[in-house]
């Protein structure tokens, strides 16, 4: 376990499984974005704790989206500790379980052939890669601009990778929070860089491309991804390179 590095002001990044969290910290208060996989809660509760918080401190755990390498700990916190879990109101079928937009194992197993995939496959499986998270008691906010949580995230709806799919500006902090609409790298792909995943991860590949014009005039400098590392860049620039075609 490494601790959360400080990617902007009261902004930490965490790593799990091949996966990203984010924890945004104002004073004693801090707000959760997604959660990695179920086997990498002692990671996400160490990751609160290195900042000198319990999970039962935090405010609230946004979710990009409802895949389980995103939402493997919600269940727990919910249960443990009461943590309110908010996700975008078109994301609320997928994270309460009534619909169900991600790559299956067959289509994973389609390309385990592959030896990047397979040894990912492999990884993520002893991770509870194939666990059923579902969350009965998710939320929505409500209105425009800024939530009222610390880091005051500004949700950014970018539907494709799943209907619901939700990034997150910290305009006080110069950093865009891209769940899976932008990765820099991913365990399958040996590309660097911004990109988007593999189509088989999607629910409407053509609708996530374009989805990703909404980031081009957000103020920020510096991209915290789903799966990668922090990218410095401004959102344009990340966006031709996430569009570009493969070589």
């Amino acid at each position: 376990m490494t601790s959360p590095t400080q990617i902007a002001d009261g902004v930490h990044l965490a790593t799990g499984t091949d996966v990203n969290w984010l924890l945004l910290q104002d004073g004693d208060a801090l707000t959760v974005i997604d959660t990695g996989y179920p086997g990498d809660a002692d990671r996400l509760d160490a990751s609160v704790r290195a900042l000198g918080r319990e999970p039962g401190d935090v405010a609230a755990v946004l979710v990009t989206h409802a895949h389980v390498d995103h939402v493997g700990s919600i269940e727990r916190w919910w249960r443990d500790h009461g943590v309110p879990v908010l996700v975008h109101e078109e994301e609320l079928a997928n994270v309460r379980g009534e619909r169900h937009e991600s790559a299956t194992p067959l289509d994973v197993a389609r390309r385990a052939w592959r030896p990047r995939t397979a040894l990912w496959a492999a990884r993520i499986t002893r991770a509870g890669g194939t666990a059923h998270v579902t969350a009965p008691h998710a939320r929505t906010w409500t209105g425009d601009g800024p939530l009222d949580l610390p880091g005051r995230p500004v949700p950014v709806h970018t539907p494709g990778h799943t209907s619901g799919h939700t990034a997150f500006l910290l305009a006080d902090a110069g950093v865009l929070v891209t769940g899976d609409a932008i990765v820099t790298a991913h365990a399958t792909t040996s590309r660097r860089g911004p990109q988007q995943l593999p189509g088989f991860f999607a629910a409407d590949p053509t609708l996530a491309a374009r989805s990703l014009e909404r980031f081009r005039d957000l103020d920020a400098d510096t991209i915290a991804p789903g799966h990668g590392p922090v990218w410095q860049g401004c959102p344009t620039d990340a966006v031709d390179h996430a569009l570009a075609p493969r070589r």
